[in-house]
C-alpha cells in the first residue's frame, strides 16, 4: 500500500512508520516537527520506500498533492497536553480541527481507500460508566479534549456524507518508548521517568489510587493496522488494554520514594475502556501486559534524559491555569 502518516515523527506515529515499513508498505510522513522529532525516524530514513515531508496541515499547500494515488491515510498530527490547550485554545483549534478538515478534503479529493483517525479517550471527560463504552456521553473538560472530539466528528461526518471510508480509534493512555517529553507538564511516564533518572521522588497526584488504562504502543499500532485493513467504515472504536492500573502500582514497578501533591479538577479517577466492540468487529485485543510494557520502557529510559524535571513547586506553578479554569 501507499500510505501517508500525518504526525509520523511523533510518539505513536513513528512506531506505526516502523511497523508499516516492515510490512513492505510505501510510507510518506507529513510532520511540521513542532512536537515530533526527526530522530524518531532514524530507522525509517534508511528505507528506500520512505519519504519525509516537513509541512503544516493547518495550511493547504503542496503537501496536498501527495494524497494522489495513496491507499491509506493515518491522521495522527495533533497538538496534545491539557495546560497549553487552556492557555492557547486557538492553536489547538487550528491544528486539531482545521488541520483535520484539510486532511479530510485532501483524502476526499484523492479518493483514498481509508483514513484512520487517532482520537482521544479524553472526549469522555469524567465517565459515569466503567468500563466506558463508545456509546458513553461525550463531555470534554478542556480544549485539547474538545478539539480532538470535534476532529472525530468531522471524520465521521465526511464518512457519512461523502462516503469517505473512515474509522476513528479512541486511544486510552498510550505509553512506550519515544513518548513525548515536551516542556509542558503532561503525561505521567515523562514526569516519573525523569524523576527516576535524577533520583528524585515521584510526584503523585492525589492519593495515587486513581487508575489508568495504560495501553502499550505496539498494541495500539496493531489496532491501526487492523482498522486500515478492515472493510468497515463510519465507525468508532475504543483502544485500551482490557485493564486499569493504579498510579501507586506504577510507582511500585518503577521503585523509589514518592511525595503527594493536590488532586486536580477535570481529571477522572479512572480511565477504563470497554473494548468489546473492537474485539468483536476487528479481532483486536491488547497483548502486552502492563508490567511487561513498563519493563520495556525502562530498557529505554535514557530517552528521558532531556525530559523536564518536575518538583511540587514547579508543578504548582505550571498547573495554575488548570485549577483556575477547571475548578468546579
Amino acid at each position: 500500500m501507499n500510505v501517508i502518516i500525518t504526525g509520523g515523527a511523533g510518539f505513536i506515529g513513528s512506531h506505526l512508520v516502523d511497523f508499516l515499513l516492515q510490512k513492505g508498505h510505501h510510507v510518506t510522513v507529513i510532520d511540521n516537527l513542532s512536537t515530533g522529532h526527526i530522530k524518531n525516524l532514524n530507522h525509517a530514513k534508511k528505507q528506500p520506500n520512505f519519504q519525509f515531508i516537513e509541512a503544516d496541515i493547518r495550511w493547504i499547500g503542496s503537501w496536498k498533492e501527495l494524497f494522489q494515488s495513496v491507499d491509506w491515510v493515518f491522521h495522527l498530527a495533533a497538538l496534545a497536553d491539557i495546560i497549553p490547550s487552556i492557555e492557547k485554545p486557538r492553536d489547538y483549534f487550528e491544528v486539531n480541527v482545521q488541520g483535520t478538515l484539510n486532511v479530510l478534503e485532501a483524502c476526499r479529493q484523492a479518493n483514498i481507500k481509508k483514513i484512520i483517525y487517532s482520537a482521544s479517550s479524553s472526549c469522555y471527560g469524567i465517565p459515569s460508566q466503567y468500563p466506558t463504552p463508545e456509546t458513553a456521553p461525550l463531555d470534554p473538560q478542556y480544549p485539547y479534549a474538545l478539539t480532538k472530539s470535534l476532529g472525530e466528528q468531522l471524520v465521521m461526518h465526511w464518512a457519512r456524507l461523502y462516503q469517505l471510508p473512515a474509522l476513528s480509534l479512541r486511544l486510552f493512555n498510550v505509553f512506550g518508548s519515544r513518548a513525548r517529553t515536551t516542556g509542558s507538564y503532561g503525561a505521567v511516564f515523562g514526569v516519573f521517568l525523569a524523576q527516576k533518572l535524577h533520583k528524585k521522588p515521584y510526584t503523585v497526584v492525589g492519593d495515587g489510587q486513581q487508575t489508568r488504562d495504560f495501553t502499550y504502543v505496539d498494541d495500539v499500532v496493531q489496532a491501526f493496522y487492523l482498522a486500515a485493513n478492515s472493510s468497515l467504515s463510519n465507525n468508532i472504536f475504543n483502544v485500551g488494554s482490557s485493564g486499569h492500573y493504579t498510579i501507586e502500582s506504577l510507582i511500585n514497578l518503577l521503585e523509589g520514594p514518592r511525595i503527594y501533591i493536590p488532586k486536580r479538577p477535570g481529571e477522572p479517577d479512572c480511565t477504563f475502556a470497554d473494548v468489546t466492540k473492537i474485539e468483536k468487529q476487528l479481532g483486536w485485543k491488547a497483548k502486552i501486559p502492563f508490567q511487561e510494557g513498563v519493563k520495556k520502557i525502562l530498557e529505554n529510559i535514557d530517552e528521558f534524559q532531556q525530559a523536564p524535571l518536575w518538583d511540587p513547586a514547579g508543578i504548582e506553578q505550571a498547573t495554575s491555569v488548570w485549577f483556575q479554569y477547571l475548578q468546579k
